[in-house]
């Protein structure tokens, strides 16, 4: 047992406010019972990466694994704690904002990343024209594509600000931020239909390769479920994101709550 590492506090910031998904707009959001915009699941996660990857540095950015659970809101504003402690080569990683839990998680170290292949994972294009979002959007069994992103130059400086990431191994070594890996899993739902208010819940990530800063990302992802669940409709998806239509960067399993009950019994 190492113990218990340091911790980690950030200062959180709600980068979609102004963004398609209305969960992240305060008065929508309180529609839903919530104290306002949720900061974004994908950057609470990536407030939890900086955990390992100050640990074992550029080798988790290769083939680290994480995992990540959002159990409660992490707000704009609030300082929140990440706190994580080792046991046996794994980081068990909690998230506490307003002394509530709000993200529990893991990463560890596997020796090396599985070998996994591109033909594997079929790749498509996002829809030509995106739909009101049903339950036909996300079949099971469907294979979604992304529209291609890029986050380079001052994109790539703007998301580690957003995303209060300072270590300099990013900009010194020239390498992307994992946590956009999962901003692009989000962008397998957005460029495949219109969402109303949606919400991420859950993520799994096996690094293959280090992102490099300015690599277009895409995604080439399966739907793997797509169910009710106390009035919730969640979507579950098993993917590869891919860097310039070629180089493996992660597998990832990405789990939403597509129509929230509210909207799934109206």
């Amino acid at each position: 047992m190492t113990g218990l590492l340091e911790t980690y506090r950030v200062q959180a910031y709600n980068t979609a406010k102004l963004s398609e998904n209305k969960m992240h707009d305060d008065t929508v959001a309180k529609r839903f019972g919530f104290s306002g915009g949720l900061v974004p699941g994908v950057d609470v996660m990536a407030y939890m990466m900086h955990l390992p990857v100050k640990r074992w540095g550029r080798a988790f950015l290769e083939h680290g694994l994480i995992e990540a659970r959002f159990v409660k809101p992490v707000y704009d504003g609030e300082t929140t704690h990440v706190s994580g402690g080792e046991s046996d080569g794994v980081l068990t990683i909690e998230v506490e904002s307003r002394g509530q839990l709000c993200a529990t998680g893991s990463a560890s170290l596997p020796a090396s990343a599985p070998s996994l292949a591109l033909s594997d994972f079929s790749e498509v294009a996002a829809v030509a024209e995106r739909r009101q979002v049903d339950e036909a959007s996300y079949q099971l069994g469907k294979w979604l594509g992304t529209v291609p992103r890029a986050w380079a130059g001052e994109a790539a400086t703007e998301y580690l600000h957003d995303v209060r990431e300072h270590d300099p191994i990013y900009a010194r070594e020239g390498l992307g931020h994992p946590g956009l890996l999962q901003r692009v899993m989000n962008k397998v739902l957005v460029d495949n239909a219109i969402l109303g208010p949606w919400i991420h819940v859950g993520s799994r990530m096996q690094l293959l390769s280090a992102a490099k800063s300015g690599d277009e990302l895409t995604a080439r992802a399966k739907v793997t479920g797509n169910y009710e669940k106390k009035g919730h409709r969640f979507v579950e998806l098993d993917a590869l994101v891919v860097a310039n239509g070629k180089t493996p960067l992660a597998h990832c399993q990405h789990i939403a709550i597509y129509q929230p009950r509210e909207q799934a019994a109206a």
